[in-house]
């Protein structure tokens, strides 16, 4: 049974589902849940790996990137954290996090450590896929459609079709999230938003914790502003939430 206060999964955006098959290692040392989500990944198309400890992961990932991992946090021996780390290390991969915890500090420990999503055990099948296959859409975008790059500002150049952000000519290492919410900034500059519309706007959820945005905010901040304990860029809106300031002009 799904918990009451899972965020409401992601609707399909107009361009449909993602391309093709993606390769996606689940990582579970529960056997029964391990089988689970495989077989309803499997059935929705795509092709699974599976490892039940953290080493097991990250040689199965070496071996064969995959597209996404669905990572359980509490693992033996080394726990879904550091397996997040360590995969980050590597290179860019989405990753939806398990949790068997209701505590929300372990919830933004995997965000902070870079995880895209996340989902709250028990939870249903059936929705776990559709969060998979939201966050493989913005990983892997329909094909056929017209190539754009946002208008630079503030010295960051965006590539949506590529998935490339960079900052005065050098790259920036975005997760997805990080990537989608800065390219939501920079389709509305000047504009405040409540942490409420950004999760719906960017996340596509329509409630949830709120604390997700707030970490992936500072998050960002942390690698677009040249000094993130005064941001100039992504300011605090007091008793609103935020707005980018493609000027990054200085705040009270």
């Amino acid at each position: 049974m799904q918990q009451p206060h899972q965020p409401a999964p992601a609707q399909a955006p107009p361009d449909g589902p993602p391309a093709g098959p993606a390769r996606i290692l689940v990582v579970d040392d529960d056997p029964t849940v391990a089988e689970v989500v495989a077989g309803y990944l499997e059935r929705a198309g795509h092709v699974i790996d599976r490892a039940d400890d953290g080493p097991t992961a990250l040689e199965r990932a070496a071996a064969h990137r995959p597209d996404l991992v669905v990572l359980d946090l509490m693992l033996p021996g080394m726990d879904g954290l550091e397996v997040c780390r360590r995969l980050r290390a590597t290179g860019p991969v989405p990753v939806v996090m398990l949790t068997a915890r209701g505590d929300e500090d372990d919830r933004i420990l995997g965000l902070e450590v870079g995880a895209d999503d996340y989902v709250t055990k028990p939870f249903s099948p059936r929705e776990l896929v559709l969060r998979v296959e939201s966050v493989l859409r913005r990983t892997r975008p329909a094909t056929g459609r017209a190539p754009q790059v946002l208008p630079a500002a503030a010295g960051l150049t965006l590539d949506p079709g590529a998935r490339r952000a960079t900052k005065e000519g050098t790259e920036l290492a975005l997760t997805l999230r990080e990537f989608d919410l800065l390219a939501f900034f920079l389709r509305h500059p000047g504009r405040a938003f409540a942490r409420e519309e950004l999760m719906r706007e960017v996340w596509g959820w329509d409630f949830g914790d709120l604390s997700t945005v707030t970490v992936h905010v500072r998050r960002l901040r942390g690698k677009v502003e040249d000094d993130p304990a005064r941001p100039r860029l992504i300011q605090t809106v007091w008793g609103v939430g935020y707005r980018f300031d493609p000027a990054g002009r200085e705040t009270d």
